[in-house]
């Protein structure tokens, strides 16, 4: 549902994606993220104009506009992630593919999200590294940042 404690709320399209290895695990972790909600539809377009079947769903796309076999590499994500910035006339070397990341979890703490909840979708193992992004948002947000206003 839209707003889970709603029982009159419409349902949203929702998907658990099962990660595989990861930079965090392994092929062996049950590393799962959900996806609700307009991203699901995203999903699902990709994978219908893209005919995956099985195996990685986010791959190098060749100079012939070939779909190939293997996963994108952290380093393809990090080019797609700069790319797109300089396409949309921010500097580059401001952005990385860790902000995809990093930045997930500074929003869940700016709107509310339980840590924990927040580090299961994020796939983050170590809580003092999680709460860092959760410690600056408090801070940033906190009432000490603000007492030299006045």
């Amino acid at each position: 549902p839209l707003d889970p404690r709603d029982p009159n709320s419409p349902i949203l399209p929702c998907v658990s994606i099962q990660l595989g290895r990861t930079k965090t695990g392994d092929a062996d972790d049950e590393g799962r993220v959900f996806l609700v909600g307009p991203p699901v539809e995203s999903l699902r377009e990709w994978l219908e104009r893209s005919a995956i079947q099985k195996g990685p769903v986010f791959r190098a796309i060749d100079r012939w506009e070939a779909l190939e076999e293997c996963a994108l590499t952290p380093q393809s994500i990090n080019l797609i992630v700069k790319r797109r910035c300089a396409m949309a006339e921010l500097d580059p070397s401001e952005f990385a593919a860790h902000g995809l990341r990093s930045g997930y979890l500074t929003e869940a703490a700016r709107q509310g999200v339980a840590l924990q909840e927040a580090m299961q979708q994020s796939q983050h193992r170590s809580v003092q590294q999680a709460a860092g992004y959760y410690n600056e948002v408090d801070r940033a947000q906190g009432r000490a940042a603000r007492l030299l206003l006045g």
